[in-house]
């Protein structure tokens, strides 16, 4: 049933005409639990709320597999605008992007140029930028820019997704290099031919990934699961890993009782905002994450009507 669920809302994610409907209800049910808001000021208004809690944030402007050169320059746009924002505001968050929205599949090179002024603002004010991974056919054009540009900008980093076969040599290959790595389960739906299709499997390279990391380079372990998070907790202290070595990432909305716990533990814990008009596919990521999600959105809308 939770394999039926899961690919049911990740198809639904790619379903435009969901997309439309979704946009003019989803708030009323419950799409404004993960996502912080459709405006740059409800991010920042969120952050802010994280950092007086003791929580770090990274923000996302949501948007993907965009098709018009004009689209990716409103995407830039707007990254360069959080930016700003993050620094003008004293917020005490890094920017995530999806090198999609920026144009990718338009052209590389116009994906790269965006890149690159985004890269340079975020040099000039001292902001942590991250690539987002996104489905399997983006992956190596994804490492390949980001290899390309770590040379010009090395306050960048990226995401790397447990549940692909490729993972481990890729953690290897760019922790020698010195990369600042997300280390995450992965949430797109994926051949079995590249990706791992049973959850213990996932859940033991991912706790490999995290250890690999940990002994190379700055590890950000994004996850909810306790279990993954005791175990690397131990690992830490056996290994006599200092704290500045890796940081605790999880979802705006979800968990906010382990994010705290962590914080007031001692952890770095840094919080994935994401905020824009083209939260769908996102949103859908989230309910097939976890059936726990599903179900508060069940009882969100039993509650509205």
């Amino acid at each position: 049933m939770e394999t039926l669920l899961r690919k049911l809302f990740l198809a639904i994610g790619l379903n435009k005409s969901a997309a439309r409907l979704m946009r003019r209800y989803g708030a009323r049910l419950g799409a404004a639990r993960f996502v912080a808001g459709t405006e740059l000021r409800d991010a920042a208004e969120a952050v802010k709320r994280l950092n007086d809690e003791g929580l770090l944030a990274t923000v996302d402007h949501l948007g993907e597999f965009v098709r018009h050169a004009e689209d990716a320059k409103l995407a830039a746009d707007m990254c360069l605008m959080t930016l700003d924002l993050i620094h003008n505001e004293g917020l005490q968050a890094n920017l995530s992007l999806k090198l999609t929205s920026l144009g990718l599949d338009i052209d590389p090179a116009l994906c790269e140029s965006h890149m690159r002024a985004i890269l340079s603002r975020a040099n000039e004010l001292r902001i942590f930028v991250r690539i987002d991974m996104e489905d399997y056919a983006h992956c190596q054009a994804a490492i390949d820019l980001y290899r390309k540009l770590k040379r010009d900008y090395p306050n960048f980093g990226i995401v790397i997704q447990a549940y692909l076969r490729r993972s481990e040599l890729d953690v290897r290959t760019l922790g020698r290099n010195g990369a600042n790595l997300r280390l995450v389960k992965g949430a797109y739906k994926e051949s079995p031919q590249v990706a791992y299709p049973l959850k213990k499997d996932v859940d033991e390279a991912f706790a490999k990934l995290i250890r690999i990391q940990l002994k190379q380079g700055y590890a950000a372990i994004a996850t909810h699961d306790e279990a993954i998070i005791e175990q690397s907790l131990r690992w830490i202290a056996d290994n006599n890993i200092p704290n500045e070595k890796f940081e605790f990432q999880m979802l705006y909305g979800i968990r906010e009782d382990l994010q705290k716990q962590l914080a007031d533990e001692g952890y770095r814990v840094r919080v994935y905002v994401p905020y824009g008009k083209d939260w769908f596919g996102y949103f859908m990521r989230r309910l097939a994450e976890r059936p726990a999600n599903v179900w508060f959105l069940l009882k969100h809308m039993r509650r509205k009507k």
